[in-house]
């Protein structure tokens, strides 16, 4: 028995994991240099200036690239915890935990009677494609809080709701997790755990809800979909201009205005189907919950004005989530997404300069990029729809369950 549970042991996973994350850390401590632009300053310089601020008591609310929750400050803050090590090598550190506290659960649920590694495996391969991003960037943190919601869900669903409700305070996207979930009690404890946190943060700092403003007046960023307009239009006397806009690289200029109004409308016309398909799901099992968060992220990640290299994190994440579940459908669009992966690093830090310079090989890595996203989008909606809306039961024996107690009992 033990010789046959040393055999299943996933040796060779645990040691890409740890092969990949050590070449990540030595990136983001510079004993290697990456190629392309350093990305390690949003930590050492505007994350360290954020957390000299926090620490008096009150929100950056003088910096409009400021554009977080207010329990974003918990991530910022975070390096107090290990005050031995300077700011910057903290944050890497904490980062590094995230992505093994994250990588451990898949890895534990993945070993669970009925459940699949190919989760472990896309959260191991596709998270150091980006390179050196992922530790300079809270995201990762933000990620690994709604894998363990999602993973909560089934047993532990006011676990789930709580988790979720910390992880949207933290960075809103997942508040998306809930658009499957059929329980109320994950519903009440999102809400309840949400109030808390809010009305905490209103009373102890000012200024905690003052990001709602902070994004009105952003233009298209140049890695988005909408940028594509921008970047061929360079090339026929547009007379726009690239500059650095409320913290990001974005377009400036005539019709950024319309294409930026586009994508809102889009992303609204994206949270329309979403609500079409909650009125119109009739079966919900037990990956439905991670599968609905899935596609719905990557909706608004692909239709987004702003689609930064972090974004790619949280595919990875809730696509790992879905593949540990074996009865999920999204095991292309999730295995899209780690493709996109290693064009988004191609694209940024790599040949950025490309990217900004709207040249053939900057257009070539978007085109690939975000067309991948685009497949990966429409492939995964129309699988969640056939698995909850259109699905059609076999015909139903003697003495076996209903469809209905199929859907209930998950």
């Amino acid at each position: 028995m033990t010789g046959a549970r040393g055999a299943r042991f996933p040796y060779l996973l645990l040691g890409t994991w740890g092969l990949t994350r050590l070449m990540l850390l030595l990136f983001v401590f510079k004993v290697y240099v990456f190629p392309g632009p350093d990305v390690t300053t949003d930590v050492s310089a505007i994350y360290h200036g954020w957390y000299e601020v926090l620490r008096t008591g009150t929100f950056p609310l003088e910096d409009v690239t400021w554009q977080y929750p207010p329990a974003a400050a918990l991530a910022i803050l975070s390096p107090w915890l290990l005050p031995f090590l300077e700011y910057t090598s903290a944050f890497f550190v904490l980062a590094f935990v995230a992505d093994l506290v994250a990588f451990a659960l898949l890895l534990y649920a993945g070993r669970r009677p009925g459940k699949s590694m190919r989760g472990a495996w896309v959260w191991g391969v596709g998270v150091p494609l980006l390179g050196p991003t992922v530790y300079a960037r809270y995201d990762v943190m933000v990620t690994a809080v709604a894998v363990a919601a999602l993973l909560a869900g089934a047993r532990h669903p006011r676990v789930m709701g709580a988790l979720v409700a910390l992880g949207a305070l933290l960075k809103v996207w997942p508040a998306l997790l809930l658009l499957g979930a059929t329980r109320r009690r994950t519903w009440g404890a999102a809400a309840v755990t949400a109030g808390a946190i809010a009305l905490l943060f209103t009373i102890s700092m000012p200024g905690a809800f003052a990001f709602l403003t902070f994004q009105r007046d952003r233009g298209t960023e140049v890695e988005s979909l909408g940028s594509l307009v921008f970047h061929i239009a360079r090339h026929h006397g547009w007379q726009g201009e690239v500059l650095l806009n409320y913290g990001s690289v974005e377009f400036l200029g005539p019709w950024v205005g319309l294409v930026s109004t586009a994508a809102l409308v889009l992303t609204m016309a994206v949270f329309g189907w979403l609500v079409v398909w909650r009125l119109c799901a009739t079966r919900f099992l037990t990956h439905t919950v991670a599968d609905a968060a899935f596609v719905a992220v990557l909706m608004f990640t692909t239709t987004s004005r702003v689609i930064s290299p972090q974004y790619m994190v949280w595919l990875i994440g809730l696509a790992a989530v879905c593949l540990v579940f074996r009865g999920s459908r999204m095991a292309l669009p999730a295995w899209l997404v780690v493709a996109a992966s290693f064009f988004t690093v191609l694209e940024f830090p790599v040949w950025f300069a490309h990217v900004v310079a709207s040249d053939g090989l900057g257009i070539t890595l978007l085109v690939i990029r975000n067309g991948l996203l685009v497949a990966a989008t429409v492939t995964a909606a129309v699988r969640l729809w056939r698995d909850t809306v259109s699905y059609k039961a076999p015909a139903e024996l003697p003495g076996q369950p209903t469809r209905t107690q199929e859907t209930l009992a998950s």
